[in-house]
């Protein structure tokens, strides 16, 4: 499938909505290693984790060092993070949420 095939934004909808409606991490992080090749596991997690460093203020040439990535994905995230409406920041919100 291609980046612009409209069926990427049609099932990206619904396994969006199916994965926010089951409520069960641990089906979700089992489907996720499923779904994904360890690869693709380890960097999404790694994406995961450079959001959480931005928002923590580590500077970007140290997460590159720590996380293995480059300086172009970093920065990539960071911009995203800054975005108003960021979804970034509402997701990190939410994590915030569940560690009071």
């Amino acid at each position: 499938m291609r980046v612009d095939d409209p069926a990427v934004e049609e099932n990206l909808t619904e396994l969006a909505s199916t994965l926010a409606k089951t409520g069960d991490p641990a089906l979700i992080k089992d489907f996720l290693r499923c779904l994904l090749t360890p690869a693709e596991a380890a960097d999404i997690a790694a994406r995961w984790a450079l959001v959480k460093a931005l928002d923590k203020k580590i500077p970007q040439r140290e997460i590159a060092k720590t996380l293995g990535l480059s300086l172009c994905k970093i920065t990539r995230g960071s911009r995203e993070l800054k975005k108003q409406d960021s979804a970034f920041q509402k997701i990190l919100g939410i994590l915030r949420e569940q560690a009071q």
